[in-house]
């Protein structure tokens, strides 16, 4: 079910668009292509390129807390890189997987690592999460659509997480006693490195302070391809929905964020009078633009190519692999990021 799981998302994701072709027909996706001009392309790469070092900054900051060396020009390559591969492959994280496990071979402790990523992950999570309840209060009306917008496909998830439950509660069951001194020792070495790096009070203004930049990048982004789609709605009527689609975008029944957002935003602008064929195209622009972002970390890709730079370990270091693997680091990140959404369905 695990190895399902990357293509059952994308299936969902793709009926989704696919409704939306039946129901808004294909203009929207057309005009999201055709309206993009190299204004937009360039301050698509701007703002990609500020959110990346802020990013980067974040991700520093925590792997420092937890005794980690994270040179700067390298972390840069490693985060585009990951964007680019988060928007082209089918799991939505298998690009902070590879950041991780490449950061913990160089760091030599690839567990820390994949704790790093994760932790500099979930604090973007908790502001958007933070942000996106403000929105819900300030325009409740919202609600009502946003609900409508994602609950097919967190039903779907529950559905599919329960099956997961089930099948795990059974592998624990006949695996019971066997590896629960090795499970208590990960999951206290867990919270002492969020202790140290994320909850620490030297760490968490600056995190905090960080992902609120890095959040306003992307509700730049936003604007821009509003404007882009020819939207003239004042910033503060599209801040609300901007705020809401990329909180709908972390749902895990996306490819490269395409799905609910586009159904949101079709559905958000609507409810408030913007029109739901120009809440499409917006949210399809969105999507070009913050593709573009990401090509930076396909040039990386293809200098790295062929170089055999897969992240060495600094001299007398020797990376403790233990575990930990590819397949476990993107599990950890999803579930760090289904963590984050169901902490936003409690909070509404």
């Amino acid at each position: 079910m695990r190895r399902m799981w990357p293509w059952l998302r994308m299936i969902i994701a793709v009926v989704i668009l696919l409704v939306l072709v039946w129901r808004l027909g294909t203009g929207a996706f057309a005009d999201g292509l055709r309206l993009i001009d190299g204004p937009a392309v360039l301050a698509a790469l701007t703002i990609g390129l500020l959110t990346t070092v802020f990013s980067v900054w974040r991700w520093r900051l925590l792997a420092h807390r937890l005794g980690l060396p994270l040179p700067v020009l390298t972390a840069v390559a490693d985060y585009y890189r990951a964007l680019f591969l988060n928007a082209v492959l089918p799991a939505g994280v298998l690009g902070d997987a590879h950041r991780a496990l490449r950061h913990g071979r160089y760091a030599g402790d690839v567990g820390r690592g994949v704790r790093a990523v994760v932790l500099e992950r979930t604090a973007g999570q908790v502001v958007l999460i933070g942000a996106g309840v403000t929105a819900l209060l300030v325009e409740p009306s919202l609600a009502a659509t946003m609900a409508h917008a994602i609950l097919p496909g967190l039903g779907v998830t529950a559905a599919l997480l329960g099956a997961l439950a089930v099948v795990g509660g059974l592998a624990a069951w006949a695996w019971r006693g066997r590896d629960i001194p090795r499970w208590r020792r990960a999951v206290t070495t867990a919270l002492t490195d969020a202790r140290r790096g994320l909850l620490a009070r030297d760490a968490w203004p600056g995190v905090l302070g960080l992902s609120a930049l890095i959040l306003l990048g992307y509700v730049a982004m936003f604007v821009v391809a509003a404007r882009t789609a020819g939207s003239a709605a004042p910033i503060g009527r599209l801040l609300p929905l901007a705020l809401l689609a990329l909180l709908v975008m972390a749902l895990p029944v996306n490819v490269g964020g395409f799905g609910p957002r586009e159904a949101f935003s079709a559905l958000a602008f609507g409810a408030v009078g913007l029109g739901a064929q120009q809440g499409l195209t917006t949210a399809v622009v969105y999507g070009v633009l913050a593709f573009v972002a990401s090509l930076p970390g396909a040039v990386v890709l293809l200098l790295r190519r062929g170089t055999g730079s897969a992240g060495r370990p600094p001299a007398g270091q020797t990376p403790k692999l233990g575990a930990e693997d590819g397949e476990v680091a993107a599990e950890r990140l999803d579930q760090a990021r289904e963590n984050g959404l169901s902490l936003a369905r409690r909070s509404q």
